[in-house]
């Protein structure tokens, strides 16, 4: 007999924690895996006393599913989730939902939609976030795809959602891959997060000799006001975490830093749509940079800096000079994620609820902060909000950090010490605050050598070859956008 009111394939860690959270809200829920051991053991150990089913099949899973069958996949990305959604189509009919909670690429889940549609299964992508944790008490959900299964899901969604002001982390984000391009975008705005503490931590450890319980204070400190978040507050608790002999074990770990490419490909986006997402760039390419640890070893005695140069002005003072620059990289890195969500939304002709978008990154998720408050109110104030830079309260905000902003740049470049997010998000300020910059000298490079023709201040969309060497053809080259 149907019972359950959703299946979920995959038991590893994050997939038996949503269970057990949805479990915990009321719904009932079959869970299976490719293999069948993994669900008896579930069942008999952490799924114990609960109303959790186990199907020994996928013919037996669908045949306890309630319909429209709702099952939710949370494998592998890539090629695990085609094998699986291969062999789910058969088994289900017109109505069913397939769900796929992994990490996978935006554009495998709009293949998806379209493939599933044809025999009216409807697909989702949702990006789930918050670790294991949060998946157990409560995740940032991101829903996107088929838009009439959101009402068959929504009340299981925002039911085990993180919640901020009694008001879920979970909403329909749009269309076919917008699920999966909003998670892209969160993991990638974690990297810039992740890598501005570090910058910040290297500046104070390195550049003022502090020590890791005197930085874990003075996270503790940060995590107080504007920059209260998630990883701040992990970022003290590692700085006063001891290894056995009382050391902090921070100092001990190999400084090469992994990644499974989300952030990556949110770069790649940002190529491909002509958008400067410049942070998260820079974070991305600081982690590649970490993991040349032994050519840079080598070049470390090779390769001269201006000698061990330490800060010896007012500390208390410098320490909140840092803080406002972490402060006002952030606001950049976060302008610039959203310009990303806009381009892509005007790509593929998706409604994207900004402030929604906030809000579901508001708890739950990694990068949760007191900050994604104002970001949802500055969407709710203007939802046509071209940057979140032009926001009364954020512009405000970049005003009054700005100079030590500028003076922490300054002073890491005069010790040696490489500070590639707050210095990248400050050029990308200063860049985006100009009336000109000198691309107009790059036109007539291109026009110079390519014949690629460029356009006057007076008559701009008229586009103009200069022959420059009095020797050069008047035939100018297609005109394409640089």
């Amino acid at each position: 007999m149907a019972e359950a009111d959703i299946a979920l394939i995959g038991l590893a860690v994050m997939g038996q924690n949503l269970i057990l959270n949805m479990n915990d809200h009321g719904f009932v829920v079959c869970a299976y895996n490719r293999t069948v051991e993994k669900v008896d053991s579930f069942l008999a150990n952490e799924a114990k006393g609960t109303k959790v089913i186990g199907a020994k099949s996928l013919e037996d899973m669908v045949a306890k599913l309630k319909k429209p069958r709702r099952v939710m996949l949370l494998v592998k990305a890539g090629a695990a989730v085609d094998a699986f959604v291969d062999k789910l189509m058969p088994l289900l009919e017109a109505g069913d939902i397939i769900i796929d909670g992994g990490n996978s690429q935006y554009q495998d889940t709009q293949r998806r939609c379209k493939t599933t549609l044809e025999k009216g299964v409807m697909f989702c992508g949702c990006g789930v976030s918050g670790g294991e944790d949060g998946a157990r008490y409560g995740p940032s959900l991101m829903p996107g795809g088929n838009p009439d299964a959101w009402p068959h899901l929504k009340p299981i969604f925002q039911g085990i959602a993180a919640k901020s002001n009694d008001e879920p982390c979970c909403d329909w984000v749009g269309e076919d891959g917008s699920g999966h391009f909003v998670k892209m975008v969160h993991n990638g705005i974690e990297y810039g997060d992740m890598q501005l503490i570090c910058e910040a931590y290297q500046l104070m450890h390195e550049g003022m000799g502090m020590s890791c319980d005197e930085i874990g204070d003075v996270f503790e400190e940060w995590n107080k006001g504007e920059l209260d978040s998630f990883l701040i507050e992990i970022s003290r608790d590692i700085m006063r975490f001891k290894d056995t002999d009382g050391k902090p074990l921070v100092e001990k770990i190999r400084d090469a830093a992994g990644q499974k490419g989300t952030g990556k490909w949110t770069a790649i986006s940002a190529l491909d749509y002509g958008t400067p997402v410049t942070l998260i760039g820079e974070s991305v390419f600081a982690r590649c940079l970490s993991s040349l640890k032994d050519e840079r070893v080598r070049a470390s005695s090779e390769l001269q800096g201006p000698g061990d140069v330490k800060y010896t002005g007012d500390k208390k003072e410098f320490i909140e000079n840092i803080r406002q620059a972490l402060y006002a990289s952030k606001i950049v890195s976060y302008a610039q994620g959203f310009m990303l969500l806009r381009e892509a939304a005007k790509e593929f002709g998706w409604k994207l609820n900004y402030g929604g978008i906030a809000l579901m990154w508001r708890g739950g998720c990694i990068i949760r902060s007191v900050f994604l408050g104002n970001i949802k109110a500055a969407f709710e104030k203007n939802p046509e909000l071209q940057i979140l830079l032009l926001d009364q309260f954020f512009k405000d905000a970049i005003h009054r950090c700005q100079v030590s902003w500028r003076k922490v740049v300054a002073q890491a470049v005069m010790m040696g010490i490489p500070t590639p997010c707050f210095s990248t998000a400050l050029a990308f300020y200063d860049g985006y605050r100009s009336a000109r910059v000198p691309a107009n000298l790059i036109q007539a490079q291109r026009d110079y050598f390519g014949a690629h023709t460029y356009e006057l201040l007076s008559e701009p969309g008229k586009h103009i070859h200069t022959n420059w060497t009095g020797h050069g053809g008047n035939v100018s080259s297609s005109t394409y956008s640089a």
